[in-house]
Formats: C-alpha cells, sequence, structure tokens
C-alpha cells in the first residue's frame, strides 16, 4: 500500500485525485490533507479518509476545521503545516496540487525530503525549476509530471534517450478565445474567459489558458522535467485535445500520447507508476474522436507565450518575475480591475523592471516571487495602464 500525501485535496485536481484512490481500493492511505479555506468539502474529506494530519491556509480555517475531523487527526496552518504536511515522515509519495506560488516552499520540501513528487503544481518548477531539480537529484527524489501535457510526455519518453529526441510538442486546446481577433480580445470578459471548451479546471488555470500563458509556464516545466532546451519545445494548437502531447525523434517519426480528456487518467498513471493498472475510465473511441487538426499559435494575439520564451532564455530569478506577476494580473482581471491584454502588458512591465540574478537558493526564488507582487500590485494601485 502506498501512502499519500496530497496537497491541494480540495481543488480540481485533489478531488480527482481522490476519485482515483477510491477507484483502487486497497493501493493507498492518505496521511496528510492540505487546503485553503474550503473547511466544508476538507472536514467531508477528512472524516472518510481519517488522515494523520490536515493543514489549512490560517488560524481562522483551522478554528473552523476544529472539532469537525476525525479525533486522531491534528489540525495545522499556515506555511509551515503545508511544511509539515509537504514532509510526513510516511509519505510514499506528495501530490501536489496547489495551486500558485503557495505551492513552492511545500513542493521543495517534499523534495529535501528525497520523497517523489506528483507534480501538478507547475508553478514550482516555473519559478524555481534549476534549483528544484538540482536537489531532487542530490536527494533521490522522483518528480511525476501530473499535468496531462506533460504527463503524456513521461509516457512518451519511455524506453527513449533523450539524444534520440528532435523536439517536444506541448499541445493546446486554443482555449475559449481561438479564432477571435485582436479588437474582440481586447474586449473579452472574465465570465467568457471562464468557459473552457475542454477542461474543467480553477480559475485561475481557467484564464491562463484563454491568455496561452498556460502553455508558457508550460514551456518552462517541460524544460527542467525533461532537460531539453527551450528552443526545442514547441506549443501547437490542437482544438480536439485527443493528442496530449507529442515526441519528435531525430529520425523524424512521432510519438504521441491519446487518451479521453479527464484528469483522473494522467493522475492514475503517475500515483501508480512505473506500473499501469486498469482505471475505472473508458478507453479512447478513435472512430468517434475529434479530426486530428493543429494550427500555430498567434503571438500578436497571445503574447504571454512569447513572454514565457524570453523569461526562459533570461533564467536566473526572471520565471519566477514572469510567474508572480501573472498571477496578480489574472487575478486583477477576475476582478474586473483589469484587461485581457492588460495581462501580458503589466508582466511584460515587471520583468523590464526587474533586476535579474541567479536563483540560487529557495529565499532567491521567494524574495523574486515577492517583489514582483509588489511591482504588479503597485502598478494596479496607481491606476497605471501598463
Amino acid at each position: 500500500m502506498k501512502t499519500l500525501v496530497l496537497l491541494g485535496s480540495t481543488g480540481s485536481i485533489g478531488v480527482s485525485t481522490l476519485d482515483v484512490v477510491k477507484a483502487l481500493p486497497g493501493r493507498f492511505r492518505v496521511a496528510a490533507l492540505a487546503a485553503g479555506r474550503n473547511v466544508e468539502r476538507l472536514a467531508a474529506q477528512a472524516a472518510t479518509l481519517r488522515p494523520d494530519l490536515v493543514a489549512v491556509a490560517d488560524e481562522a480555517a483551522a478554528r473552523a476545521l476544529a472539532g469537525r475531523v476525525p479525533r486522531e487527526t491534528r489540525i495545522v496552518h499556515g506555511r509551515d503545516g503545508l511544511v509539515e504536511a509537504a514532509r510526513h515522515p510516511e509519505a510514499d509519495l506528495v501530490v501536489s496540487a496547489l495551486v500558485g506560488a503557495v505551492g513552492i516552499e511545500p513542493t521543495y520540501a517534499a523534495i529535501d525530503a528525497g520523497t517523489p513528487v506528483a507534480l501538478a503544481n507547475k508553478e514550482a518548477l516555473v519559478a524555481g525549476g534549476a534549483f528544484l531539480t538540482a536537489r531532487a537529484v542530490e536527494t533521490g527524489a522522483t518528480i511525476l509530471p501530473v499535468d496531462s501535457e506533460h504527463n503524456a510526455l513521461h509516457q512518451c519518453l519511455r524506453g527513449e534517450q533523450l539524444a534520440e529526441v528532435r523536439r517536444l510538442w506541448l499541445t493546446a486546446s486554443g482555449g475559449p478565445f481561438r479564432g477571435w481577433s485582436k479588437q474582440a480580445l481586447a474586449e473579452a470578459t472574465p465570465a467568457v474567459a471562464l468557459r473552457h471548451p475542454t477542461w474543467v479546471m480553477g480559475p485561475k488555470v481557467t484564464i491562463d489558458s484563454a491568455t496561452l500563458m498556460n502553455k508558457g509556464l508550460e514551456v518552462i516545466e517541460a524544460r527542467w522535467l525533461f532537460g531539453i532546451p527551450g528552443e526545442r519545445i514547441s506549443v501547437v494548437i490542437h482544438p480536439g485535445s485527443v493528442i496530449h502531447s507529442l515526441v519528435e525523434l531525430v529520425d523524424g517519426s512521432f510519438k504521441a500520447q491519446l487518451s479521453v480528456t479527464d484528469m483522473r487518467h494522467p493522475i492514475q498513471y503517475a500515483l501508480t507508476w512505473p506500473e499501469r493498472l486498469p482505471g475505472p475510465l473508458p478507453p479512447l473511441d478513435l472512430i468517434a474522436a475529434s479530426p486530428l487538426a493543429f494550427e500555430a499559435p498567434d503571438p500578436e494575439r497571445f503574447p504571454c507565450l512569447p513572454l514565457a520564451y524570453e523569461a526562459l532564455a533570461a533564467g536566473g530569478t526572471a520565471p519566477a518575475v514572469l510567474n508572480a506577476a501573472n498571477e496578480v494580473a489574472v487575478g486583477a482581471f477576475l476582478a474586473g480591475r483589469a484587461s485581457f491584454f492588460d495581462i501580458p502588458a503589466m508582466i511584460r512591465k515587471t520583468l523590464s523592471a526587474h533586476a535579474g540574478r541567479p536563483a540560487l537558493t529557495l529565499d532567491d526564488i521567494l524574495e523574486a516571487d515577492r517583489a514582483a507582487r509588489a511591482t504588479t500590485a503597485a502598478m494596479l494601485s496607481a491606476g497605471v495602464k501598463p
């Protein structure tokens, strides 16, 4: 039986992870759960799973949870609580499914402890990819991707040598604004941006999909997961979302991973790796599947994607700045305080204001994140159009 720690248990990935656990009885024990402030859902999960530990965002959430978890379950909170959950001494696998930069520290804590990580928190490798992957080599901690695109690449690369790989191809659905003109995008609203055509995700990730920043972040993540430089990682629009990613080999062959569009598939792969087990999902119906059509992304309409490539090329703390500025800008867009094109504009201005430096320590990464958030937030507070 494999002992799990689930960080981000009340979000969409967390809920799907527990669906996989339920579908494979006797395979897993959940020793710790961590969430933000969704006390109702967390209490229900704890009542069913009876973990040793639950972690919540702050003291107020901890008070609200008190008395609603099994007697043997201890409640912790804040940054220290997340780190304690990630370092659970019995963990065989930490599922890092927190959204945003809040996942950086606990993901590092698990890697530092030498515990394998099933990574759905792409921001950890975006902000600190070189640092975290180097530490993983030192401690022997395996990083298994949960994001459908990287999970697909992981599957395609099984049995291949990196010297045989010419290029990695990340597929993108194109989001809700595929085919929109630049003029129409300038008037895009959060309500429309949240209507993703393929996946059901949280609001932040859904907006990132609409701007194509999600693909930019995935390019940076792929660079560190697979050791392939950014100039050999491409993005292609594939509206049907049948192929989740492809590997191009040096002889011109392509390997693609196809499956139903359901996050339980990559989650189960990561949880059971290196085994493959039967699961609850139906196989892909090839006859009924969408056509395998592809398009090139348009950098003029979706400038967040080239911004991500620029940050990756700059290196050091630039990707951490990119990610932090994006989180603040997306929050402002969702709150009606910024337009669709204000998002890339604010990111570019924050990157320009950032004095690049190496990301040698966790503190370097967290300080770059903090400073970038302050820069972008000040931009918004001053009412300055970036």
